[in-house]
């Protein structure tokens, strides 16, 4: 993706030069445009900010940064620290957990959006994951037995939720909660408040190709982004105030046997999409477009065309092939 954000300049005229070059100053102070960049998550993490001084911009950026990195300590399954693996570890013992608010809410969402997609998403998949993660690090095919017995252990409907108390139970023992699929969308959107309690209100955060979009650049309609096909065209469109998300198997897939699997994983199977190109959603924010974004790649065209219906805020664009046939549904035009 490639965004883009211009400045409009004020021509003042003659005869009230003092008074409109009073007034450019000002605006150019407000609109002065900020870069920072970090690896977190995995993933470069990128923030454009439009502020007024470097002392806000700076303060801004540092606390977004920290914020996103006190999520990754506690929702990461790479880390063995992490509150989400901890929670993991005490699936199947009946118990109610306290988790903390982050989990509870990224859960939560995760579930809502697993019910009205039938699974096609699933924050439970991680036995599975680790399976794919190994098989596409060293290059063979997932044994069937070991994909049947990592299934076993997954499954949407098998977590319990106390609204009150802000725990939850795992009823099967070997679950393995994974929100790799959501993470970064929810990490984007919790980097937008914090820039929105310094007073910032024009902003974009690439969370890894996660978009998190503010009000647009000054003097600009809406973020410019360039979005691929899947193929060789791309095309530019222009949004604020929405999140973003894009998925595909450019660069992490699993090659074998002359057909490639997608790191997407049907939770139905247990295998990797074969015939999954690219999908792009665009919703209220980025959690839910991160999450969309695997749940239509699953779903494929005539299913996704389906549960959109229980999703009338989104709109989805999803390229597949089969063969040498390409198909595309696209709602974003």
């Amino acid at each position: 993706m490639i965004y883009q954000g211009q400045f409009r300049l004020f021509n003042a005229g003659i005869l009230a030069l003092g008074f409109l070059c009073f007034f450019s100053n000002k605006l150019e102070a407000q609109e002065r445009r900020y870069t920072f960049e970090r690896g977190l998550m995995g993933s470069p993490f990128k923030l454009i900010i439009y502020a007024p001084g470097d002392s806000i911009a700076n303060a801004a950026a540092n606390s977004a940064f920290k914020r996103i990195e006190d999520l990754n300590a506690a929702l990461s399954d790479y880390r063995d620290d992490s509150e989400i693996n901890s929670v993991s570890a005490r699936s199947g013992s009946k118990d109610w957990i306290p988790v903390s608010k982050d989990l509870f809410d990224i859960l939560y969402i995760s579930n809502d959006i697993s019910k009205k997609t039938k699974g096609a998403f699933d924050a439970t998949l991680g036995p599975i994951v680790q399976e794919w993660r190994r098989a596409t690090r060293k290059g063979y095919f997932p044994d069937k037995k070991l994909i049947a017995a990592a299934l076993a252990k997954t499954g949407y409907k098998k977590i319990e939720f106390n609204e009150d108390s802000h725990k939850i139970k795992l009823n099967t023992k070997g679950m393995r909660l994974d929100i790799g699929g959501l993470g970064k969308g929810y990490a984007a959107d919790e980097a937008v408040k914090v820039l929105q309690s310094y007073g910032i209100t024009s902003a974009m955060i690439d969370a890894g190709g996660k978009l998190a979009l503010m009000n647009p650049p000054p003097g600009e309609k809406g973020w410019k982004i360039v979005i691929s096909t899947g193929s060789d065209s791309i095309r530019t469109i222009e949004y604020a105030n929405v999140g973003i998300a894009t998925s595909g198997p450019t660069y992490r897939y699993l090659e074998y046997k002359g057909k490639r699997y997608s790191h997407i994983v049907d939770p139905k199977t247990g295998i990797g999409l074969q015939f999954h190109l690219r999908t792009t959603v665009i919703s209220p924010n980025a959690t839910e477009a991160d999450a969309l974004a695997t749940a239509f790649s699953v779903s494929g065209i005539n299913e996704g065309k389906k549960y959109l219906k229980l999703f009338p805020d989104n709109k989805v664009w999803l390229v597949e092939m089969k063969g040498d046939k390409i198909s595309s549904w696209n709602t974003i035009e």
